[in-house]
């Protein structure tokens, strides 16, 4: 005899069946290593949580989203890297050495499981000074204090780690409030800001861009002070592919005021989740597009000339 089901438990379990499964929080490892200048934004005073750890804490309370955060290099490994959905990295200077912040550096192996990370799937996202990390032809030490080969495009001589992000940090000049316009507002969290964002903020020069960015924030350079801004407008945020993984960089976050923001925080969140495959967008390459004279980087100061 065969047992009949009621049709109001048949029902139930059709529509339990039709709910999406509730998804694991999202993983993210924020990496603050400073080999070069630290951020007040990322020093942790007497072991205490830094004011941006602060901030990603309810903002992980309130997104689902479960933040680990170390400075120590050395944990750098295959399996480490494993244990998360996306490296979210506010970092500065040559991170295989010691540096400024005297916490152990990433190891040759650390690196190459950093970089077969993201191009085997994972997910990175890089804030502020994340560009000023492993400059081309600044490792160990012992470069020219007055940096001028920052002053030029590299292209596919870049260090690794510049075409992994898709751009290289060259200068800033004061902080000041300046217009970054939104050129994609389908992306996940720039949208309900409008056009333009009109922020007093540590303003980076960038170049070395990727020709396959999908740009998401554009500098408008005109009008602002300090001649690091005597050039055309330049990308300031975007997302890439990189291998079978996904990138994204955003320049701003110096300021603890601009980390309390929402318009911040809902970049940051977007981007982390779309790193991390919790949402998708168009990557359709627009920087040809939108910043036509990307290229053009502003003439070095005569501090960094002589």
């Amino acid at each position: 005899m065969k047992f009949r089901y009621p049709r109001s438990l048949l029902v139930l379990a059709c529509a339990l069946m039709a709910l999406p499964l509730t998804a694991a929080p999202l993983r993210v490892l924020y990496f603050t290593k400073s080999s070069g200048f630290e951020h007040s934004v990322i020093k942790q005073d007497n072991g205490g949580a830094s004011y941006s750890e602060k901030v990603l804490a309810k903002l992980g309370e309130r997104e689902d989203i479960v933040f680990t955060t170390s400075k120590d290099g050395s944990k750098f490994s295959a399996e480490y890297l494993a244990q998360f959905d996306v490296l979210l990295f506010y970092t500065s200077g040559d991170l295989t050495s010691t540096g400024n912040d005297r916490y152990p550096g990433i190891t040759t192996a650390g690196l190459s499981a950093l970089f077969d990370y993201v191009a085997n799937g994972g997910g990175f996202v890089g804030l502020h000074a994340c560009s000023d990390t492993f400059h081309t032809m600044e490792r160990g030490g012992g470069n020219n204090p007055r940096r001028l080969q920052r002053y030029r495009n590299n292209g596919a001589a870049a260090d690794p780690f510049v075409r992994m992000l898709g751009g290289e940090f060259i200068r800033h000049g004061p902080q000041q409030v300046a217009t970054a316009t939104i050129t994609d507002r389908k992306f996940p969290g720039f949208d309900g800001y409008g056009d333009e964002l009109k922020v007093n903020e540590e303003w980076y020069t960038l170049k070395d861009f990727g020709p396959d960015l999908r740009v998401l924030l554009v500098m408008q350079t005109a009008g602002m002070q300090g001649g690091d801004y005597a050039r055309p407008p330049y990308p300031l945020a975007w997302a890439r592919p990189h291998g079978q993984g996904r990138v994204a960089y955003n320049a701003m976050g110096h300021r603890e005021d601009v980390w309390d923001s929402a318009y911040f925080q809902s970049m940051l969140t977007g981007m982390l989740k779309w790193a991390g495959r919790r949402v998708d967008a168009d990557l359709t390459p627009n920087l040809e597009k939108v910043t036509p004279q990307h290229a053009t980087i502003q003439a070095p100061p005569v501090e960094v000339k002589q």
